[in-house]
């Protein structure tokens, strides 16, 4: 307990931070909530209808759909794909969320079936797909990849991997957890790298801060489905409008602000190039994000005893 309290000490006492927005206060998040926030009942109306018709059209979709999390967001979206095709496979990069951090749910749950293609430590290439032989009900990629600092792909070997999965008749489903940073690497709107993808999962506790939550888009009619299993995973709950409405806010504030984020990440990655012991991974950034390599000093070795 005193390492967490000197640690939480020190945290109350930092005044610059180089993740996210800065401290997380209950009071902050509260205040991204509009007092004339319109609730929703079940999910209906409200602030949360508000919120899917706006990412809905900012994302070039038919129709999107809140969920209270990413998890459960794309294992119900990814078993409508597997579903419609009578197909078990997910195919997707070996640090995929979906397969390190949900405790194996989309098989436990969903019977779907992983396929880790390519190295951990790189990115997805059109040569790791080309070996796969199985039949495929979707193929998933992370824009940008966490673990590998924000990287992505050039737009060219994107587009060569999502034909190497159409062609195969299966779905390409974006993670776009981060979504907003990735467009902002690419140059180009959320809507441009969207309409690559069949259906796509946006977060709005990350990049713009806001309260829990996530929408997935996508043709109306997988929507409705993904609405189905929402309700049917326990997340159709009574009142959603308070972290939609949060959403909402927040979006507003801080999409705008990406472009900024990257050269602010840039300038980072430029102030810490010459720094011993500090590796910027990638460097330079692709997005607003990045990650620090330390390497801890050596301690010299003691001298030889005196006799």
């Amino acid at each position: 307990m005193a390492a967490d309290d000197d640690l939480a000490g020190l945290r109350e006492r930092c005044r610059h931070f180089l993740h996210g927005h800065g401290p997380v206060r209950a009071a902050d998040l509260l205040a991204t909530i509009r007092p004339d926030t319109q609730v929703d009942r079940y999910g209906d109306g409200g602030a949360v209808a508000v919120l899917e018709d706006e990412i809905a059209e900012l994302l070039g979709k038919e129709a999107a759909v809140f969920l209270p999390s990413g998890t459960m967001a794309q294992q119900a979206v990814l078993r409508v794909h597997a579903d419609r095709r009578q197909r078990r496979t997910v195919v997707f990069h070996p640090a995929c969320h979906l397969d390190q951090h949900e405790g194996g749910g989309y098989q436990r749950l969903h019977q779907l079936t992983g396929r880790p293609a390519g190295e951990i430590g790189r990115l997805l290439a059109i040569s790791d797909l080309t070996a796969v032989a199985e039949p495929v009900a979707a193929l998933l990629i992370e824009l940008p990849q966490r673990d590998l600092g924000g990287q992505q792909p050039p737009l060219d070997d994107l587009r060569a991997q999502l034909d190497w999965a159409r062609a195969r008749g299966a779905a390409v489903h974006m993670d776009g957890a981060r979504l907003w940073e990735s467009a902002a690497g690419y140059g180009e709107p959320p809507a441009a790298l969207a309409g690559l993808f069949d259906t796509v999962y946006v977060s709005f506790y990350k990049g713009i801060g806001a309260l829990p939550g996530c929408c997935v888009a996508g043709p109306a009619d997988i929507i409705a489905e993904v609405r189905e299993w929402r309700r049917r995973m326990g997340g159709t709950l009574y009142g959603l409008w308070p972290n939609a409405a949060s959403a909402l806010a927040c979006l507003h504030r801080r999409l705008p602000l990406m472009p900024q984020y990257l050269s602010h990440a840039l300038a980072i990655a430029g102030q810490l190039a010459d720094v011993p012991g500090v590796r910027v991974v990638p460097d330079p950034p692709q997005v607003p994000m990045l990650h620090l390599l330390l390497t801890p000093a050596r301690r010299p070795s003691p001298g030889p005893c005196a006799g």
